[in-house]
């Protein structure tokens, strides 16, 4: 009973500070005038996912306390209502979305043959837009979707790739906060005749989550401590131009980065530096969200999507940190929101060989007294040092 009131109260404070009163039964309800909605439900109801095939599977969002709880996901209303596709991306939304990289480089599936590296040539591949996956086994705690698919990159090189993809409830990581946690399980299958490699180019799986940005959210990223000369440097902070300092702090060996929705603004983390941790925390909300993905440590090969032709293109990160802002001053966000970004290795794929790559989401809320250690061990960080971190 006290843990409940405590949740109906946050969702109170929630509508006060930032104007969204969405319940996830109210969120998926607006879902199903547009799209089939799956929703994945724990044995007594208060988790639950809700799963969108026509979006290649995708988290639409999720609540940790039944059908009238808090919705977690940023879902763009706008954009699904109006039924119309954009040109470079459609911003659905979303808590887990399947994409594929390189972003950017000579091997990139987001730009043409000769096109400049800028936003007006930027376009994502349809397979993983607006293309829908098919439901192919599902029960009351998971779904999975699979699709085939043929993608060429910048220099000429085609994949005939299969991609499945599992969504899964997943385990707690404590009964003192009520939580909901789920996981994608993402397959890449080469179809062709011929081997990924260096020398073709090579995709790779990454998940992105996008959730509503506030003044008090900030993204979490612990990395490993060492030399730069021995590991690279600590970040990659020179996505869309170096991110001001006072949007991105490191305290000893984590990284703090601004979740307000007001500045167009990316960081990355090199798979020598990367934890198989990132996350988030609201104060206002008092909602700890975590991330955790497969780190696999035997390879250091991932795609780089830097916007430029690269001299290293297999030097990238293993995860990202988007905070969505105006691309120029008087243009309109893509958003509002945030993104957690986990990505696979280069799938360096022989004939008919599989690359698998899982990323796990859990929200919790509740008190501080039962956050606390969870951000201690998982993020390396105190919630007052997250919150005190950035300038308010």
């Amino acid at each position: 009973m006290k843990r409940q009131m405590f949740l109906s109260l946050v969702f109170v404070c929630a509508v006060a500070l930032y104007g969204h009163a969405a319940t996830f039964q109210e969120d998926v309800d607006f879902l199903k005038q547009y799209l089939d909605v799956i929703v994945l439900k724990s044995p007594d109801g208060q988790a639950q996912v809700a799963v969108v095939p026509a979006y290649q599977g995708r988290v639409m969002t999720s609540t940790a306390s039944g059908a009238n709880g808090p919705s977690f996901g940023w879902i763009n209303r706008e954009l699904i209502a109006s039924k119309k596709f954009e040109p470079h991306i459609n911003a659905f939304g979303g808590e887990d979305r399947f994409w594929l990289g390189p972003e950017g480089g000579q091997f990139s599936i987001f730009f043409e043959a000769g096109a400049p590296f800028d936003l007006e040539h930027w376009q994502t591949p349809p397979v993983i837009d607006t293309v829908a996956y098919a439901v192919v086994e599902q029960s009351d705690s998971e779904v999975a979707f699979e699709h085939r698919a043929t993608i060429t990159n910048r220099s000429g090189s085609s994949f005939d790739v299969k991609i499945r993809r599992v969504i899964r409830l997943a385990e707690s990581l404590t009964d003192e906060a009520q939580s909901v946690a789920f996981e994608s399980e993402n397959t890449i299958t080469n179809l062709g005749d011929s081997a990924w490699n260096e020398e073709t180019g090579m995709l790779s799986i990454w998940i992105l989550g996008m959730f509503s940005p506030s003044p008090d959210a900030t993204i979490v990223i612990p990395f490993r401590e060492g030399s730069d000369e021995a590991l690279g440097a600590k970040v990659n902070d020179k996505y869309f131009g170096k991110v001001p300092e006072d949007r991105l702090v490191q305290r000893d060996n984590v990284l703090f980065f601004s979740a307000d929705g007001t500045m167009r603004s990316k960081i990355g983390i090199s798979p020598k530096r990367a934890t198989e941790w990132l996350g988030s925390y609201d104060s206002g909300l008092q909602a700890l969200t975590l991330v955790q993905y497969t780190l696999p440590g035997d390879t250091d090969k991932y795609v780089n999507s830097m916007w430029e032709l690269q001299e290293e293109p297999f030097s990238g990160d293993a995860i990202n940190a988007y905070n969505d802002g105006p691309p120029a001053p008087g243009k309109k966000p893509m958003g509002p929101f945030y993104e957690l970004e986990s990505s696979s290795p280069a799938a360096s794929l022989q004939p008919g060989e599989s690359l698998t790559h899982i990323h796990r989401t859990q929200h919790l809320i509740g008190p501080k007294e039962a956050l606390e250690p969870l951000a201690v061990k998982y993020l390396s960080a105190k919630l007052d040092d997250i919150s005190s971190a950035l300038p308010r």
